[in-house]
């Protein structure tokens, strides 16, 4: 097997792979005896049957097949034993002549590549970038702490209805100022005032006490047939043709109270003993508000130095027809005008990738499996936060980890997020920081007006 590269500019280039009859005989016959000694056809015993027949049968599907593994092999073999930084894959070239296995034994199989051009990246202090340090107000404090007292509060029985209450009881449906015969009946109706759109229904309620039978009109009160319809338990189409009053006898009054702001609350949301005052309270929902306005500041700060290190590539060219000629074979829902569309924004990612290649062989930037799993862990607990848990144990959070971990997909995207984490700080590192302090406001705008 004879392999040739052919530069036709600084991004294209061919690859010719010859393989002659030499190379894939051997390998063919060794097959075809393979096939006869599994060969079961009739008039033959098993592994009998004449190898010229075997032969006859399968040698031309062997031989391709043979052949084409070769030059598969031969062509990876040869671009990564040489370091050659192609973009895309290899494709046969448009104008290399029909293959005919039936009448060949020597072939030229030659095939196109795209090369990424040569490029350097040098940071300094003159490459400048902004970071954003984005400040925690005394109002995020505040809602933070309305969100943990209201997520860990109680629910507790009340004598008098308030607005927000729920009003549970027995229901009748009425026939003028009586229970109607045969009419509907709910032994465990439940209703909340709040709910009702119509004031004078809600007023009916408001103030009501245990014990009271308050007479209301469903249909006046709400206006969503599915509210009403799960109150009265019949079906929407029922709903339709329904406009009686109803009288419900309140058995039970209940009334959800936001937590206090003690002991009891602190261990619930940092794990018994761990906070032991509201200062210390106030201090650890700052610093928790702070790390993760942090990951927002990094987020922008990724997404402005990569503008910044894309913008050193504006000069660097790249294969274009090759690219979207590879993109349009390698993507099948691809299409020729959408491919118009989203090019240049491939091309910027593209770029992208090229750069952090480069700085990862630079810097020596290595993935370890105990950063993985820490990341992975730190998903995890992101996970949690936002459930409002936040004390987690690192057992819990370790077998939570192991899970996500098990599926391919996601270890790579660790590994990808892990790495380009580290790119970014050494680029944090060597370029200067522009620091301003920001309301999460302004913050925030920069986004909308992207």
């Amino acid at each position: 097997m004879n392999i040739i590269k052919n530069d036709i500019d600084q991004n294209n280039a061919t690859i010719t792979i010859r393989v002659e009859k030499a190379d894939y005989a051997e390998k063919v016959e060794k097959t075809l005896r393979d096939y006869r000694k599994k060969a079961n056809m009739p008039g033959f015993r098993p592994g009998m049957v004449p190898a010229g027949l075997i032969k006859k049968m399968y040698g031309k599907a062997v031989e391709a097949e043979e052949i084409n593994k070769i030059v598969s092999d031969g062509l990876y073999n040869y671009i990564r034993e040489n370091n050659i930084a192609i973009l895309g894959e290899p494709l046969p070239n448009e104008e290399q002549p029909a293959i005919d296995f039936n009448t060949q034994e020597d072939f030229d199989f030659v095939f196109d590549i795209a090369v990424a051009s040569e490029f350097e990246i040098n940071l300094t202090q003159k490459d400048k970038v902004n970071y954003y340090n984005i400040a925690v107000s005394d109002e995020m404090i505040e809602n933070q702490l309305k969100s943990y007292t209201g997520r860990y509060g109680k629910y507790i029985q009340e004598d008098v209805v308030e607005e927000r209450d729920m009003v549970k009881g027995e229901l009748f449906e009425l026939d003028g100022k009586t229970v109607k015969e045969g009419g509907i009946q709910v032994e465990d109706a439940v209703l909340t005032p709040a709910y009702m759109k119509d004031e004078k229904q809600k007023k009916r309620f408001v103030g009501a006490k245990k014990g009271d039978t308050v007479v209301f009109n469903p249909k006046k009160a709400f206006e969503n047939e599915t509210e009403i319809s799960s109150m009265l338990k019949i079906s929407k189409e029922q709903v339709v043709g329904f406009s009686a009053d109803c009288q419900i006898k309140i058995e039970g009054i209940t009334r959800y109270h936001e937590s206090e702001v003690n002991q009891e609350l602190f261990d619930k949301v940092y794990g018994e003993g761990v906070v032991t005052s509201e200062e210390d309270f106030r201090a650890r929902i700052k610093e928790n508000i702070q790390e993760n306005l942090n990951q927002d500041s990094d987020y922008k700060f990724s997404i402005d130095a990569r503008e910044m290190l894309v913008k050193k590539l504006d000069d660097v060219t790249f294969p274009d027809d090759f690219l979207k000629r590879w993109l349009l074979t390698a993507n099948e829902n691809l299409t020729a005008e959408k491919l118009v569309e989203d090019y240049p924004k491939m091309i910027l990612d593209l770029k992208w990738h090229l750069i952090k290649d480069k700085l990862m062989k630079a810097n020596e930037v290595k993935v370890e499996p105990a950063e993985v799993e820490e990341f992975a862990k730190k998903m995890a607990r992101a996970q949690f936060a936002q459930y409002g848990m936040i004390g987690i144990e690192d057992d819990m959070l370790a077998n939570y980890a192991k899970e996500m971990m098990k599926k391919e997909d996601t270890i790579k995207n660790i590994i990808d997020k892990v790495a380009e984490d580290k790119v970014l700080a050494t680029v944090k590192k060597a370029v200067k920081l522009n620091k301003k302090e920001i309301s999460i406001d302004d913050f925030n705008k920069m986004f909308e007006t992207k």
